[in-house]
């Protein structure tokens, strides 16, 4: 699956599709996030781990606009620059936001939306592209995922692989520089994963530049390009794959690893 628009090649390139820089983020009381920074190239595929309340979905949010932090830089692609610290602009915002798309935990379609009409809504009632091409495009989208022959079915007629397909299309359709997933297979029963696992890794060896919020270790090592480990809030070690799971040097990295690899 190729991306619309060519991206730069995983190595060699030296500025940033996403750079966040003192990403701050707190819920009254409770500080949810700490500083964070990320950098990201052009076709570079990051994953997030760490212990559940650790802040990786938030740092999320507060990318595609979900969330608006408490303070810090966000910079995407062709978006603006926005320092949170200030007063930000909606339409700064709204800006930023369009220079990505999520893909949520638990799929977010539309009930009453057939397949094709979940795909097309964001395109045609957000970047106001003509319906007939929404359509061509979608239609195009759901063929590469082995969906083509769905598209008239309600979410509640496909499984839970089927479902989380649609919204990895629905997120491709916005034709966004940086996609997001939130745990994109917790949600789905085991046999169920592979399927979806394996359009994510088809989008990273057609050069999609990704952030992607995982509890898969295996699917992180064989997929990321770089991995960041998150615990109470502050990016705790980050990395080559090889280096953070297999031979972390931070002992709250090494705990967590060893919990998920070892569960009882």
């Amino acid at each position: 699956m190729s991306h619309t628009e060519p991206t730069a090649g995983r190595s060699g390139q030296q500025s940033n599709l996403l750079t966040v820089s003192g990403l701050s983020k707190a819920f009254g009381e409770n500080v949810v996030l700490e500083s964070i920074d990320l950098a990201v190239q052009p076709g570079q595929v990051t994953a997030l781990i760490g212990p559940s309340g650790s802040g990786k979905t938030t740092v999320l949010r507060c990318l595609n606009g979900l969330e608006t932090p408490d303070g810090g830089v966000v910079s995407i692609a062709d978006g603006p620059s926005l320092d949170f610290s200030g007063q930000v602009k909606a339409k700064d915002l709204s800006a930023l936001r369009d220079q990505s798309a999520m893909v949520f935990q638990h799929y977010n379609l539309f009930p009453h939306m057939t397949v094709l009409e979940n795909v097309i809504e964001g395109p045609v009632q957000v970047k106001k592209q003509r319906k007939a091409d929404a359509v061509r495009d979608a239609e195009s989208l759901l063929a590469r995922v082995g969906l083509a022959d769905k598209k008239d079915q309600y979410p509640f007629e496909l499984s839970g692989g089927q479902q989380q397909r649609v919204g990895i299309v629905r997120a491709l359709a916005l034709k966004p520089a940086l996609l997001l997933f939130d745990e994109p297979t917790s949600a789905l029963d085991p046999e169920l994963v592979g399927e979806v696992l394996g359009v994510i890794k088809e989008l990273a060896d057609g050069q999609w530049t990704m952030v992607i919020v995982t509890h898969e270790l295996a699917f992180a090592r064989e997929v990321a390009d770089e991995v960041v480990f998150m615990d109470g809030g502050v990016v705790v070690e980050s990395g080559h794959p090889d280096t953070v799971l297999r031979a972390p040097k931070e002992e709250r990295t090494q705990r967590f690893v060893q919990r998920l690899l070892n569960p009882f």
